[in-house]
């Protein structure tokens, strides 16, 4: 019976465990007290039954308040002795999550700063391109397919051209051309649109194309396109009024970032970086 009961994998790994714990309990008998004493005070017990009430609905009872209690002294019991026994070391998952709650700190401090009115017509002035409210076209276009035409595309548009500029807009256009997925008729798009249909270099050359007339042809990944353009704008910076809000997310993301590296750079002065490798010695100069 005695035989069986050592065989237990149960009771090695408590032997096992038994063990670690006296060998860690010497390696750090030099622990203060300070930091072996656990402290609830009437705030932290506060806190718990206000956050029991706020998921139950109801106060807790002293029977349940007992128990939050207690499952806190383990967390804290468990968490000091982890750390007393260098659990957090070489563990990439603590260790990232301990470097992001250091980063919270400066984004707090980020979080803290409001701009002024200034502030922001100063960075929509010096970032007016990202905030400009960009310029439309409409336009009408009789495709050619580069596959159905070959070599005859180039002569085939020069022709139909030549015959839309005799009749103007009167010509009915529908039969004209070669079947388009897109259609003959494109209203108020942006560049962005244009070349998310076809292609940024057909967007490009369009938006510079005079209004009122047949021309092209202008080349697409797909083929020519003869084009009449009925109106055009151009992009045009805003007011701060309208974009407001947009305008301010940047410049608090800016300062966020501007917080956060200045915040990191403070802390690594206080290192000394040795890295062991000649190709990457400029990483450690960085540090300096």
């Amino acid at each position: 019976m005695l035989s069986k009961w050592l065989r237990e994998p149960l009771l090695h790994f408590l032997l096992i465990g038994a063990l670690l714990f006296i060998i860690f309990g010497l390696k750090n008998n030099g622990i203060s007290d300070q930091s072996k004493r656990i402290v609830f005070t009437q705030n932290d017990i506060q806190r718990l039954g206000q956050l029991w009430e706020k998921q139950r609905q109801r106060p807790p009872t002293q029977i349940e308040l007992e128990g939050l209690i207690e499952q806190q002294i383990r967390e804290q019991v468990l968490y000091r002795e982890a750390l007393a026994m260098g659990l957090d070391r070489n563990d990439s998952i603590v260790r990232r999550r301990l470097a992001q709650k250091v980063e919270f700190i400066s984004s707090d401090l980020a979080a803290q700063v409001e701009p002024s009115e200034a502030d922001l017509a100063e960075y929509l002035a010096s970032h007016s391109e990202q905030f400009a409210i960009p310029g439309h076209i409409s336009f009408t276009q009789i495709y050619l397919s580069a596959d159905r035409r070959g070599a005859d595309i180039e002569d085939d548009a020069t022709r139909l051209l030549a015959g839309l500029e005799e009749t103007g807009t009167d010509t009915d256009i529908t039969e004209l051309g070669d079947p388009f997925m897109f259609g003959q008729r494109h209203e108020q798009l942006t560049e962005a649109d244009v070349s998310r249909l076809f292609g940024e270099d057909f967007a490009s050359k369009i938006f510079s194309l005079p209004v009122g007339h047949w021309q092209g042809p202008v080349r697409s990944a797909y083929g020519l396109h003869l084009l009449y353009i009925e109106n055009r704008t151009t992009a045009s910076p805003p007011d701060l009024a309208a974009v407001r809000d947009k305008v301010r997310n940047e410049w608090l993301n800016q300062q966020r970032n501007t917080i956060d590296d200045a915040f990191y750079n403070s802390l690594r002065q206080r290192y000394e970086i040795i890295i062991e490798d000649d190709n990457l010695k400029g990483l450690s100069a960085s540090a300096k």
